[in-house]
C-alpha cells in the first residue's frame, strides 16, 4: 500500500530544543501506525523532504520546534497555508531546512504535499548544545499521542490558525 501520510521530523539536534521533531520521530518508531503512514527524520535536509514529497501524499505532518510565545513545552497543532508558503521568495538550500523554501521548491517541481499539518512545540532554548530542555522533553509523549491520533484518523483539536512553518 502506498503511504498516504508522511510524518516528517525536522530540526537541528545541535541546537537544543530545535531537535524536538527528531526526538518525536525516534519515539514514533516504537508506535503501531497504519500501513498508509510513513515516518521519517529529515533533520535539516529540506531538499530531501521536498523530493520525497514529490511522491504525493494526502497529508503531510511536520513535527518541529515552533516558537509562538507560549510556555516552553506547549504543543501546537496547526494547519499550514501552502499557497502562502509556496509564494515565499526564500531560495532552497540543500544543506538547510526552511519549510517555506521546501514548499516553494515542491511547487516549482509540480508536486503537492496535500494537507499540511504542523505539530509544533514551544522551545525553551535553541542555543548550541545537544539535548532537549526538560520542558520540551516532557512534551514528546504528548506530540507522539497527537501524531498517532492524526494517523489513525481520531484527530485531536486542530487550531484554526494558519501558520508560516
Amino acid at each position: 500500500m502506498k503511504p498516504r501520510v508522511l510524518v516528517a521530523g525536522i530540526g537541528n539536534i545541535f541546537l537544543g530544543d530545535d531537535g524536538f521533531g527528531v526526538e518525536v520521530i525516534k519515539e514514533l518508531e516504537h508506535v503501531k501506525l497504519p500501513d498508509w503512514v510513513q515516518i521519517a527524520d529529515y533533520g535539516i535536509s529540506g531538499m530531501h523532504l521536498a523530493y520525497d514529497l514529490l511522491g504525493g501524499y494526502d497529508t503531510t505532518i511536520l513535527i518541529d520546534a515552533s516558537p509562538r510565545g507560549e510556555a516552553p513545552g506547549t504543543i501546537y497543532l496547526l494547519e499550514a497555508d501552502i499557497d502562502e508558503l509556496s509564494q515565499s521568495s526564500m531560495q532552497p538550500d540543500a544543506h538547510g531546512m526552511q519549510p517555506d523554501a521546501v514548499f516553494r521548491l515542491l511547487t516549482m517541481l509540480g508536486g503537492d504535499a496535500g494537507r499540511v499539518l504542523v505539530v509544533g512545540c514551544e522551545p525553551a532554548t535553541t542555543a548550541s548544545g545537544i539535548g532537549l530542555s526538560a520542558a520540551v522533553e516532557a512534551a514528546v509523549p504528548e506530540a507522539v499521542r497527537v501524531v498517532t491520533e492524526l494517523a489513525w484518523g481520531t484527530s485531536p483539536h486542530l487550531s484554526k490558525q494558519k501558520t508560516e512553518v
